[in-house]
């Protein structure tokens, strides 16, 4: 039996995929005569979609093998809730295996349809009330609209359970930094057994700040200040002037001669600017270890930083100068934009390996949502307080508030609106985690620069790549 008398619908789109066509028929054997027509999938434009409607497919595996969840792209894998209710201990398969998997199945993800990929599944059951729902097609592009009871039909055998939470219900604070503290404090109280203490440095129970950085921050605002009094400061700290000199001799500088002290290092090759923020970033971030158990597909930490600061400097100096923001806090705001992540795993230890769980079944949303929904605070947030508590110039702790909130109506800073940049162009790259979104047209216009020229700035830097790690690896071990 051959089903295309309403190929019309699909105007020019895609056809429909023939692994699709052959479940439908075999679906159509099984229908009583007497029964109401399954109506055919139907190929249609992504962009005309609800996100209520649309299904993202999620391949999770434990010790008992694996499983493939389906849910709507704008709810919230809560993955301890699915567990409970399964009696399982799953997780999301690694990045690689979902790419053998797609490759396997020849889709652009993978398929929502568990005839075609003969795994175990379970659907979120907020799906199952929608009059259509929507499924990737074999091309990035394409899209295949499937009717209640088609879906229905291909589901007789699947489990239908709650556990998506709908985004729109994760109250992520993102424009009441006066809230921040309180927040803070009341996930500490839930979630831990820290005392509260007067004052939030002590509750977090974080090492004191070096005494380097306090020197070179006082350094920062006096103007009377010269090369002499910072390299005498980083000289004061061998592990921080050591980095100092190592990066000043990286191949990405190419200095010539060679470089045998911080003064050199200042003088001939880095400069004043970008040798305050780099001890200052390197300062803070060493106080706070790195973890080992960070979700699968992790940039590491501190070639996340090095990249970020990198690209946010050289998109600052791209910048026309009536627009321009300090290049050096930019740097600095780049290599710092992650420490909420250390804090967090610092404060909330038990609580931060279910964070990555949660990130990392649903990779298609911002860690901000994740946090929210474990924490109920994100990184954002307690690196920014940090940031206040350690008296950093008001410009670096609002970029860092705002990194992830730069639409006009909340009056993001310049250097807020680099670090988005900047942060989108490396995700583009498959460096550092989270979606992709769209880039507006109104942030490169209030920061005087075109979308060819931001393009043009990142590519330059992905062609040194080599010599971007190789100043990564100098920094910390987890490279």
């Amino acid at each position: 039996m051959t089903h295309h008398d309403d190929d019309s619908r699909t105007g020019n789109r895609m056809a429909i995929p023939n692994a699709v066509e052959q479940v439908y028929s075999s679906l159509l054997d099984e229908v009583a005569p007497s029964a109401n027509p399954l109506a055919r999938p139907v190929s249609i434009n992504p962009d005309n979609v609800r996100p209520e409607q649309r299904i993202r497919s999620q391949v999770l595996h434990d010790a008992l093998g694996r499983i493939q969840v389906l849910m709507p792209v704008n709810a919230l894998l809560d993955l301890e809730d699915l567990n409970q209710q399964l009696g399982r201990d799953l997780r999301a398969v690694s990045v690689s295996e979902t790419e053998v998997l797609t490759s396997r199945f020849g889709w652009s993800s993978i398929p929502a349809i568990p005839a075609i990929t003969r795994m175990p599944c379970v659907v979120e059951k907020s799906l199952m009330s929608q009059d259509q729902v929507v499924i990737d097609g074999e091309h990035d592009d394409s899209c295949i609209a499937l009717d209640r009871s088609l879906f229905a039909s291909m589901h007789k055998k699947s489990r239908v359970l709650s556990f998506g939470q709908p985004i729109e219900s994760l109250r992520v604070n993102r424009n009441a930094p006066e809230k921040d503290v309180e927040q803070i404090v009341k996930a500490i109280q839930s979630l831990t057994s820290l005392r509260i203490e007067k004052r939030l440095q002590d509750t977090l129970e974080l090492p004191p700040l070096p005494q380097t950085a306090q020197r070179i921050i006082q350094l920062r605002v006096d103007p009377n200040a010269g090369v002499n009094d910072l390299s005498d400061i980083v000289e004061t700290d061998p592990a921080l002037a050591a980095q100092v000199v190592s990066w000043a001799r990286s191949s990405f500088y190419a200095a010539p001669g060679k470089i045998s002290s911080v003064h050199d290092a200042i003088m001939r090759v880095l400069g004043y600017d970008l040798v305050m923020n780099l001890s200052i970033g390197l300062s803070l971030g060493s106080m706070l270890r790195v973890p080992r158990n960070v979700p699968e597909g992790f940039t590491p930490y501190w070639e996340q930083a090095v990249w970020t600061a990198t690209l946010s400097g050289a998109l600052a100096d791209a910048i026309p100068r009536k627009a321009r923001p300090d290049r050096g806090l930019c740097y600095l705001a780049g290599l710092l934009h992650n420490l909420g992540y250390l804090v967090l795993a610092h404060v909330f230890p038990p609580h931060f390996e279910q964070v990555n769980r949660i990130c990392e079944a649903n990779a298609h949303l911002d860690s901000e949502l994740c946090e929210q929904h474990v924490l109920g605070v994100n990184r954002e947030q307690i690196g920014s307080r940090l940031m206040y508590i350690w008296n950093m110039p008001d410009e670096l702790v609002d970029a860092l508030r705002q990194q992830k909130n730069v639409r006009p109506e909340d009056s993001p800073s310049q250097i807020a609106k680099v670090l988005f940049l900047a942060t989108q162009l490396l995700r583009r790259q498959g460096i550092g985690q989270g979606p992709v979104v769209e880039i507006p047209d109104e942030l490169f216009a209030s920061l005087d620069l075109s979308r060819e020229t931001a393009d043009t700035v990142a590519e330059t830097l992905f062609d040194m790549s080599d010599e971007i790690q190789s100043l990564a690896s100098q920094l910390a071990p987890d490279v």
